[in-house]
Parts: structure tokens; C-alpha cells; sequence
């Protein structure tokens, strides 16, 4: 009979049930699964601080006689002894454990396998492996014994030897479901258990069986939906830190902790990394209805977060596959989240490749002024190829133009008026009927709509239709719970039935991608710099732009960036000036300052053009910086881009050996611009390049060679990109302004980033500027900064 009492640490009064439980405490429940027993220590002296009440069970020593008593007593000289080398050396513990030791149970040797990890007393989420610096706080070294019934399959060691071919599959997998039905067939084989199954996780944390090896007499559980209640937040929490989780009996009786508080905090041992934490007794009675015996999980993660779940349920009885067994399935999962993540990493280079080329095409005809701007997008490619939609409808300067399916100009108007009330820069919907129902959209036609709204009640916008589909749940998903009479109780139960239940759903559009929101996003910009160009009367629109283009940058781990943009004293409040970070797939980070000849909203649209042509072009990591210039060169010519510009493209890169080395590089190239100037944490700044002459400015002479310089850059440096109007005056040339930003900058190298650009543009312009001012300043981090640990 299960034990559904709930943890010590809940209010006793209060029962564990769905209107409480994403409120449990469950990495501190104050018991485990007794499968095997838990032996908590102190370091390094190895003293027994807390034990589970079944320890006789395995050890032959009563818990009363344990506490308090080193370890040798309690499991002996010679397996205390290799407790204590495994903890005491280097590295991650994981990669020893488990450790194999074998006990004296009352005369009969026991062969066990202990998985050690450490418990830090305060705060959850515990690193798993080195022993803590002097200063870190205080942990508690755990040991769980689990009894090696019968001959151990293969050591952890030899984890890959064992799963050596389902890892080759895995490698020619063509397909994601490949990928998928090659696991859990693997994982089946590998752990005995009845079915195995992959969840993959919406955004919502609803999952769906995306694919099964199950044995032939079960019914399929393949294409079901299962509710995110079914996982409350901090279950999922606790998958991303561990990665492995079995129950291998559910009707097992908890094994209480004693003491129940650790000894030296009066708080619970946190259990967050235990292979015999004791589980939920709501997920418990949750196994229970489903008429699962045994259940073992195992995480998929992506970027530290869980997308997916291995979930192994068995029928017949208990299972519990030994402890090496376990970590061959963890090794195969996280090969396969390690191989989704390359895939989904090659997709989304290969799309932003292909919405960037699109984007590129639509920029170019934009540039064609004797054509309405509506008509220019929707030639070839087209804003279709862009975002797929049943239909696009394009509002532009007193012009519609509309490809696809025919829309009503007046609904149209309507969607794009509850579009701007939105008050974004792009606003998205597939479920129009329900969140705007006065529009009273046509459903078959605009369900759900993306919308760019734009100065002056112009749009563009997608819309699709009405996407009829059915949805397989296990079990319907409005009966989370159902009420049980204990008595004279009434208490909240998960729900009893997992029988595939069916809903239709309607009134909904396929979704919009947040890729597709970013597409448009990036249009929307690209329309404003077309609007400027073709307009005179955009003084408030140009301050529109001006926030658009010139946004905050990325802020990688490594670097800390600060940028500033001062316009000169002029009604228009944008020019040629402007600054760009972005980074590249290979992970490093491109820099661009330019200035495009000339002044006010000409050299503005002039300046968006280039910028979102060098963009496109530099996203490539291929194409260095010198590649990009005269790549961008000659666009510029092609392209009939009346334009004149000084550019200076960067490029922050870093090897592993640079990174030991606490070193990045620079690589650059020079059209016509000043140089860069880089101020190390303590001494002078430099001028980089000073003994090569730059290059010609763009749009002079497109045939011209460009060249590329490296230099090396410690960390703890700055890297200041600037325009000339930071160091241009009518009263001092080039050289004085260059001379001044010197000394002005000289023993600033630690002052934080975004302090030193203010105070650079307090001393070097005391008055309004007179021109207009680009600042880029990027600090190399002295290390990397910290992540969390998983």
C-alpha cells in the first residue's frame, strides 16, 4: 500500500492534493524510495549526519546505531576507504560513480553500487561533483547504497562501448522522427522496461508522444497530448538539474530521514541529486491510475532547458535496472538532445540565411522610386516568401497591393486598426475571433494575422486562415482532477482516466513563430528607412527610426557593451551616423561604425540601406570583414545606392587556446574611417592601425582591394569604435581631437562601460554637438561569466 503522506516540510494540516502541488517542496521530502538506503556525512572527517530509516536493510546496522559514528563503522574499513578516494579526487563525481563496493550483511557478502554527490546546506540546486573551495559553503557528502542483484551489465566506464551503435544511428539519422524512434527503440532494449516513450514539450509545457517502442499487447499511447499541469514548474525545475529519475516500485513505503532536520542547519537535506529521492505521493497516485508499476524518466534538454522527456513505464511489476544501466539511457538522451540541438541550429542558420536574402531582395526594390513602394514588395521574391500566409495585404503611401487569397480592404483596415491599438512594433494573433471579436473577421480567411503597423495608418500584414485539426489527449484535459469522499473528507485526486479523448479545435490559425515575428520585425525596419527616403515631411517618423535602427546591442557572456548616438543640432533628429553589434553563427561578435556623407533624413535612408545590406552580408562567418566591404562595395554600385560612407567593420573572435590564454582578437577592416582604439584595464590607450593607411571610403571605387588587420586584445581591455564628430571641431583638426580623446580616456580602464561613454561625451562635447556622434564601447570580461549549473 502506498504511503501518501506528505512531506514533513508541508504543513501538516494541509493535505498534498492539485490545489496545492505546484507548491510541494519535493526536493526536500524527507524520505527515499527503499530500494536502497542513503547515508548522509560530513567532510572530511566522514561522520554520519543523517541515515534512512531502512539502513539495517542493506548495511546490517540500525540507523540508531549509525548516527554520529564514522563510516568505517557502519559499512566497514575497507568500503569507507573507497568512499573516501572516490570523493577525495578531482573532478566531477559522476564520473566515478558508481562506486562498487561489497558489504558483510550478517556474515554474506552484498555487492552495492554507491552513487555519491554532494548536498550544499542552505540554498537548493547543489553542484554535483568537486569538493568546495574553503570559502564555499557547507555541504554534506551523500552516499546511496543500491544493492547489485545479479551480474552488473557493463561498469560506467565502458557506458559508451555499451551504446556505441545506437550512437552511429543517431549520426545518420536523416530525420528528426529518426532521431527519435532510434532512441527510445535503444532505451527500450537498453532497460527492459514495457514502453518507452518520448515526450516533446510545446510552449506551454503541454507534451505529446512523438514516438514509442512499446511491447506488442499495450495499447499505443503515439500522437497523445498530455496537459502541462500533468508536470507542475518545480517537477520541471528539478528534470533540468537531474536528469534521470526511478521509481521502481510505486507502491513502495517512504524510508523517513533521521534526523529529520540535518543536524547542523535544523533545515531538510536537500535531495534535488538523489537516485532515491522519494517522489510526490500526488505523482504517485497519478502512476497508479494509469496502472503503471515502475516508472523511470530521463531529461532532454535544450540550452539548459527541458524541451522533452524519455518516460519508461512498466506494467507488470517492479523493475529497477541497475544504476550503470540507467546511465547508459541518460548517455543516449543527452546524445540525442546534444544532436537536436546541432539540427535545430543548422535549420535556423539555413532559414536566417534565407529570410535574410529575402529581406535583401525586398530592401532592393524598395530603392526603385518610380515603382509605388506597395507594388515593389510583392514582386519576386515576394513578402510571402518571406512569412508564408494565405494572404498579404500591403498599405503604403495611399497604395494597397494584395497577393493571395482576396481580403476585404475594410476588414484589412480593421485588423490593421487593432494592430496599432496594440501599440508594438509588431502585433500577432491566431486566435482573432477570440481576443478581437468586434472585427468579426472572416474566418476561413484571417483567423490569425501578423501586422506591421507603420506612421500614418499604413500596414503590412499576413493572414491565414482558419486551421481545423483534432488533438489526441490522454484523457480529456478539462478533468485535471476529480473529488474522492475519505470519510468525512472530500480530497482532490489526479484524474483516473487516460483514454484517448479527442478535441477539435477551431477558431484558430497555425500559429505565428517567434522566427516569423523577428522576420517582420526586421522589415518593419526596413519600410521605415524606405518611407524616409521617398518622404520629406518625416520629422516624427525619423525619431521613429532613430530608436529602431540604433537599439540596444547583445550582451554576450564574455563582453559588455555601452552605445551612445547624439545628433547633431538640427530639426531632424537622425543622420548618417550609426553603429551596429550583432553575432555570427560561429559565436563571435561582428562590430560596424560608419558614417554616410552628408546630413539630415537623405543620409539617413542612405545609411539604413547600407546597414541592412551589410547585415545580410556579414551574417555569413565566412565572409571577413575585408569581404564584407567589398562585398557591400560593390552592392552599392550594383544596387545604384547614391551613397558615400566611411565603414569600419570588426570582428571579436576567440579560440580555446586565446581563452585560456585570456586573450581575444580583433580582426578588421577600414573603409576611410577612424581607427579603433582599445584601452587595457590599466595604462594607456592605443590606436589600432595607425601604421597602415585605411582604405577607401565606400562608393569611390568598388574595384579597390581591402585589406584586413589583426591585433590581440587582453581581456579586461576596451574596444572603442567612434564617428568623427566625437573629435572634429571647426577650432582643431583631426589629429588635436584624436590627441584630446587620448588624454580624456587615459586611467579609465575600469570604470564600467556605460559610465565611460557618458563621461566621454561630457568632456569631449561640453556643447551640442556639431556633428553627429557614433559611440561603441565593448569590454572584454577578465573570464567568462559564471552560468548556472545544471
Amino acid at each position: 500500500m502506498t504511503d501518501l503522506r506528505p512531506s514533513p516540510w508541508l504543513d501538516p494540516e494541509t493535505p498534498v492534493d492539485l490545489t496545492n502541488c505546484e507548491r510541494e517542496p519535493i526536493h526536500v521530502p524527507g524520505s527515499i524510495q527503499p530500494r536502497g538506503v542513503l547515508i548522509a556525512v560530513s567532510e572530511p572527517d566522514l561522520v554520519v549526519e543523517q541515515v534512512s530509516e531502512n539502513l539495517a536493510d542493506v548495511t546490517g546496522v540500525d540507523w540508531t546505531a549509525a548516527l554520529g559514528r564514522p563510516l568505517a563503522d557502519v559499512l566497514g574499513t575497507v568500503p569507507a576507504q573507497a568512499v573516501a578516494r572516490s570523493a577525495a579526487a578531482f573532478g566531477d563525481l559522476r564520473e566515478r560513480n558508481p562506486v562498487e563496493l561489497t558489504l558483510d550483511l550478517d556474515g554474506s557478502p552484498v555487492p552495492v553500487d554507491a552513487i555519491l554527490h554532494r548536498a550544499l546546506h542552505g540554498e537548493a540546486g547543489p553542484p554535483i561533483g568537486v569538493p568546495e573551495a574553503a570559502d564555499a559553503p557547507a555541504s554534506s557528502l551523500v552516499i546511496e547504497l543500491e544493492p547489485a542483484f545479479g551480474p552488473r551489465p557493463f561498469s560506467f566506464p565502458n557506458t559508451y562501448q555499451a551504446v556505441r551503435g545506437t550512437i552511429a544511428e543517431l549520426n545518420r539519422a536523416t530525420d528528426l522522427q529518426e532521431l527519435y524512434d532510434t532512441t527510445v527503440a535503444a532505451v527500450r532494449s537498453l532497460t527492459g522496461f514495457d514502453r518507452v516513450m518520448l515526450y516533446r514539450y510545446d510552449a506551454e509545457f503541454n507534451g505529446e508522444v512523438v514516438a514509442e517502442a512499446a511491447a506488442g499487447h499495450l495499447e499505443p499511447f503515439l500522437g497523445l497530448h498530455y496537459p502541462a499541469s500533468d508536470i507542475p514548474p518545480q517537477a520541471r525545475a528539478l528534470y533540468e538539474k537531474s536528469w534521470i529519475r526511478l521509481i521502481s516500485d510505486v507502491s513502495y513505503l517512504p524510508a523517513r530521514l533521521h534526523p529529520v532536520a540535518h543536524p547542523a542547519t535544523g533545515e531538510p537535506l536537500d535531495l534535488t541529486y538523489s537516485t532515491l529521492r522519494s517522489v510526490s505521493p500526488l505523482h504517485v497516485e497519478y502512476l497508479h491510475n494509469m496502472g503503471v508499476r515502475s516508472s523511470m524518466s530521463i531529461s532532454l534538454l535544450r540550452d539548459e532547458k527541458l524541451w522533452g522527456l524519455i518516460a519508461c513505464h512498466h506494467y507488470s511489476g517492479p523493475h529497477a535496472p541497475p544504476y550503470a544501466t540507467r546511465a547508459a539511457a541518460e548517455f543516449l538522451a543527452s546524445t540525442l538532445s546534444l544532436r537536436l540541438v546541432d539540427r535545430a541550429a543548422e535549420e535556423e542558420v539555413r532559414r536566417a540565411l534565407r529570410a535574410r536574402s529575402t529581406l535583401a531582395w525586398l530592401t532592393a526594390a524598395t530603392l526603385d522610386e518610380d515603382r509605388p513602394l506597395a507594388e515593389s514588395l510583392l514582386g519576386t521574391p515576394d513578402l510571402l516568401d518571406l512569412v508564408e500566409a494565405d494572404t498579404v495585404v500591403v498599405h503604403l503611401q495611399g497604395r494597397t497591393a494584395v497577393r493571395g487569397a482576396p481580403l476585404d480592404p475594410g476588414t484589412a483596415a480593421a485588423i490593421a486598426g487593432w494592430a496599432a491599438d496594440q501599440h508594438v512594433d509588431v502585433a500577432h494573433s491566431d486566435a482573432l475571433p477570440a481576443v478581437a471579436p468586434q472585427l468579426d473577421v472572416p474566418r476561413h480567411l484571417a483567423c490569425g494575422a501578423l501586422v506591421v503597423p507603420l506612421p500614418d495608418g499604413q500596414y503590412v500584414l499576413w493572414a491565414r486562415g482558419e486551421h481545423l485539426r483534432t488533438v489526441d489527449w490522454g484523457g480529456d484535459p478539462r478533468a485535471k482532477v476529480i473529488t474522492l469522499q475519505e470519510g468525512e473528507d472530500v480530497r482532490i485526486s489526479p484524474r483516473k482516466s487516460f483514454a484517448r479523448w479527442q478535441e477539435a479545435v477551431r477558431d484558430r490559425s497555425q500559429p505565428w513563430t517567434p522566427e516569423e515575428v523577428t522576420e517582420a520585425t526586421a522589415l518593419r525596419t526596413n519600410l521605415l528607412e524606405a518611407l524616409y527616403a521617398r518622404s520629406r515631411r518625416v520629422a516624427r517618423a525619423a525619431e521613429t527610426l532613430q530608436r529602431s535602427l540604433l537599439s540596444e546591442p547583445p550582451q554576450p557572456d564574455h563582453l559588455q557593451m555601452a552605445v551612445r548616438y547624439v545628433p547633431a543640432a538640427r530639426e531632424a533628429q537622425v543622420g548618417g551616423d550609426w553603429y551596429d553589434v550583432f553575432t555570427q553563427p560561429d559565436g563571435a561578435t561582428v562590430l560596424v561604425i560608419g558614417d554616410v556623407v552628408g546630413h539630415d533624413v537623405e543620409a539617413a535612408a542612405v545609411m539604413g540601406q547600407l546597414r541592412g545590406l551589410l547585415r545580410g552580408i556579414a551574417f555569413d562567418a565566412e565572409v571577413g570583414p575585408a569581404g564584407v566591404l567589398s562585398r557591400l562595395d560593390r552592392a552599392i554600385e550594383g544596387l545604384r545606392v547614391a551613397a558615400m560612407a566611411s565603414v569600419l567593420v570588426a570582428r571579436l573572435e576567440q579560440t580555446d587556446e586565446e581563452r585560456e590564454r585570456g586573450v581575444s582578437r580583433i580582426r578588421w577592416s577600414n573603409a576611410g574611417h577612424l581607427p579603433p582604439l582599445v584601452l587595457p584595464a590599466s595604462g594607456d590607450a592605443v590606436l589600432l592601425g595607425t601604421d597602415t593607411r585605411s582604405d577607401l571610403l565606400l562608393g569611390v571605387a568598388p574595384e579597390t582591394t581591402r585589406h584586413e588587420h589583426v591585433a590581440v586584445v587582453e581581456r579586461g581591455s576596451t574596444v572603442l569604435l567612434y564617428t568623427d564628430g566625437l573629435v572634429e571641431r571647426r577650432d582643431q583638426v583631426f589629429d588635436e581631437g584624436i590627441a584630446r580623446l587620448l588624454t580624456e580616456i587615459a586611467g579609465h580602464g575600469e570604470t564600467p562601460v556605460e559610465e565611460l561613454v557618458d563621461l566621454l561625451l561630457e568632456r569631449m562635447l561640453p556643447d551640442r554637438a556639431e556633428d553627429d556622434v557614433a559611440l561603441l564601447a565593448v569590454r572584454l570580461h577578465e573570464q567568462d561569466r559564471p552560468r548556472p549549473d545544471r
